[in-house]
């Protein structure tokens, strides 16, 4: 099967998101991407309005939408990935589990799941105890899938006011994390790239 692109650029994927467009967790992904990009990536997003297109994952069923090839082959080529979910009751949503069990259409390439490449874990949730047991199933997940996980993990207690109307992420702390995420996975990414 296909490897990764074979441009000098490397590609970082995010995915991640929730039912509500211009979600906390898809505007922490955003900031992720912006900051890969400046550090030379260049990136594609599936935020949580692409993600509710998914249909739910069924292993028996060969045939695939439109939406699910895309997510697919953008991973496939992907150097890094950054995968942003909102902590609902200790774990990562189903909307972003789902997305990543359509990865195992992946487990027959030569890099297959995440092998070799870096992935940052980004969680949004209200309070500290859920962002904590979020990103540790996050990187489980990840693990699972081959992936490497950058050593920082973001996490962003959203029960306190942490975006702006615009966007902008109002927590210095938060935000510093956000942009070392995306930092990581790029130079992960130029390191490891096969």
């Amino acid at each position: 099967m296909a490897a990764h692109s074979s441009s000098e650029t490397p590609l970082i994927v995010g995915i991640g998101g929730s039912t509500r467009a211009s979600s906390s967790t898809e505007r922490a992904l955003i900031i992720s991407l912006k900051a890969a990009e400046e550090a030379g990536a260049r990136t594609k997003i599936f935020g949580g309005p692409f993600l509710c297109k998914l249909p739910i994952y069924a292993p028996e069923k060969q045939e695939r939408t439109p939406e699910e090839r895309e997510l697919v082959e953008a991973v496939r080529s992907a150097d890094g990935v950054i995968i942003a979910t909102p902590g609902y009751h200790g774990g990562v949503s189903g909307l972003v589990k789902n997305a990543l069990d359509l990865l195992e259409d992946l487990r027959e390439d030569r890099r297959s799941y995440l092998d070799r490449r870096a992935v940052g874990c980004v969680v949004t949730a209200a309070g500290w105890q859920t962002c904590g047991s979020t990103l540790a199933a996050l990187r489980s997940i990840v693990h699972a899938l081959r992936g490497w996980p950058t050593p920082l993990g973001a996490t962003l207690n959203t029960a306190e006011s942490v975006f702006n109307a615009s966007g902008d992420c109002t927590d210095e702390k938060g935000k510093m994390q956000l942009v070392a995420v995306g930092r990581q996975v790029v130079e992960f990414a130029k390191k490891f790239r096969v």
